[in-house]
C-alpha cells in the first residue's frame, strides 16, 4: 500500500495489506467512530482486531478524542471482562488500535434471541458485567456508554466491555454528545443525569447496567418511544415499570434491586457497583418497600422542577422566537 493511499483513504484497507507487523484479513464492520478488521499478527502469530478512525473523524477534534481516549484505556486496563488493549500505534499519520480476538457474539444478539431471559441466567451474566465494571471504576475508569451493543459475549460465555471512547477519566477532556443519533445510536441506557448534560460518574454506569438487566428480562428496555426526545423524557419525568408487575417469574426483591439501580436521583442509586454486585447476589436483602413508593408517586423531584424541563422549555421558547423571527423578516422582503 502507498502512503497517498493510506491517507487519503484511512477506512479502505485492502485484504493482505500490512500495517507494521499487521496483515489485514478482513473488514469486519464500520461505525460511526471507526473501520473493524480483523488482522494477523506476524510476531504473535494470532488473530487480533484493528481498529482504525473513519476518515470523518481525523478532521473533527471531537471524534478523534473519542478515538485517541478508547486507545488510552484499552491499554491500561486488564480484566477478563475488558476487551484487551494489545498495542496502539499510527501507520502513516493514521492512529490505530490492536486488541485480541474474541469469537463470541454481541449482547445485543443475545437479547434478540433470548429474551426475556430465565432470571437466574440474566443476573448470572449482569454480575460478570459488573465485575468488570468495578475493576474500571476502582482504575477511575468510567464507561459512560454502556449497552448491549458494547458488551460481547465469549464462545466460553465470559462477557467483555468495549468501547470505551465515551469513557471519564482522571485526565479526560469533556467529550460533548455533538450527535446524539449518529454517535450515541440510542439513549435507551442514558441515565438522566447524561440526559441532563452532566458528565456523570460510577452510578451512571449502575444505571445502564440496570437497564440492560431490565431489558433482558422483560425482552424491551422499560422506557420507548416514537423518537430519541420522548424516550428521554420518559426517564426524566417517570419511573421504570415494576419489573414483578411486566413479568411474574421476576421475585418483588429481584425486582427492587433493579428499581434502586434505575432511580433517577444518583445519590438514590447503589453507593458503587460492587454494592450493587452484592445486592445482585443477595436479593432477598432488598427493601421491596421502594416499589410501592415508586407506584404511589415515587420520592424524585416533580417532572416540572427538573433541569431536563426547564431547558427544554428555554430550547422551545428560543425555537419558537426564531421561528416568528423568520416569518417576520419572510414578510418585510414581500
Amino acid at each position: 500500500m502507498s502512503a497517498s493511499y493510506a491517507i487519503i483513504n484511512p477506512d479502505m484497507f485492502q485484504v493482505g495489506d500490512q500495517i507494521d507487523r499487521f496483515q489485514i484479513q478482513n473488514h469486519m464492520a464500520q461505525g460511526g467512530m471507526s473501520n473493524i478488521y480483523r488482522a494477523f499478527d506476524l510476531v504473535s502469530k494470532k488473530d487480533v482486531v484493528i481498529k482504525v478512525p473513519d476518515q470523518s473523524m481525523i478532521g473533527d477534534p471531537a471524534q478523534f478524542e473519542r478515538f485517541q481516549r478508547e486507545m488510552e484505556v484499552a491499554r491500561q486496563l486488564d480484566h477478563p471482562a475488558i476487551l484487551r488493549g494489545l498495542f496502539a500505534g499510527q501507520y502513516n499519520r493514521i492512529p490505530y488500535l490492536v486488541t485480541e480476538m474474541i469469537n463470541g457474539i454481541s449482547l445485543r444478539k443475545v437479547v434478540e434471541t433470548s429474551a426475556p431471559m430465565a432470571p437466574e441466567k440474566a443476573v448470572e451474566l449482569i454480575i460478570k458485567i459488573a465485575d468488570g465494571m468495578a475493576y474500571c471504576h476502582d482504575h477511575d475508569v468510567v464507561h459512560r456508554d454502556l449497552k448491549p451493543e458494547n458488551i460481547l459475549i465469549s464462545d466460553e460465555g465470559q462477557p467483555v466491555i468495549m468501547d470505551f471512547g465515551l469513557a471519564l477519566t482522571k485526565s479526560a477532556h469533556r467529550v460533548t454528545y455533538s450527535n446524539l443519533s449518529a454517535t450515541m445510536g440510542t439513549p435507551d441506557y442514558m441515565a438522566p443525569e447524561q440526559v441532563e448534560g452532566q458528565r456523570g460518574d460510577a452510578r451512571t454506569d449502575i444505571y445502564a447496567l440496570g437497564i440492560i438487566l431490565y431489558e433482558m428480562l422483560i425482552g424491551q428496555p422499560p422506557f420507548t418511544g416514537d423518537n430519541n426526545m420522548a424516550v428521554m423524557a420518559q426517564r426524566l419525568t417517570g419511573d421504570a415499570p415494576r419489573l414483578d408487575k411486566k413479568r411474574s417469574e421476576v421475585d418483588p426483591h429481584l425486582a427492587a434491586v433493579v428499581a434502586r439501580a434505575l432511580q433517577r436521583d444518583p445519590k438514590e442509586r447503589y453507593a458503587d457497583m460492587r454494592a450493587f454486585i452484592a445486592a445482585l447476589e443477595h436479593p432477598e436483602t432488598a427493601d421491596i418497600t421502594l416499589l410501592e413508593r415508586l407506584q404511589i408517586g415515587g420520592s424524585s423531584l416533580p417532572w416540572w422542577r427538573s433541569t431536563a424541563f426547564r431547558s427544554v422549555m428555554i430550547a422551545v421558547v428560543v425555537m419558537a422566537a426564531l421561528v416568528i423571527l423568520a416569518v417576520v423578516l419572510q414578510s418585510l422582503h414581500h
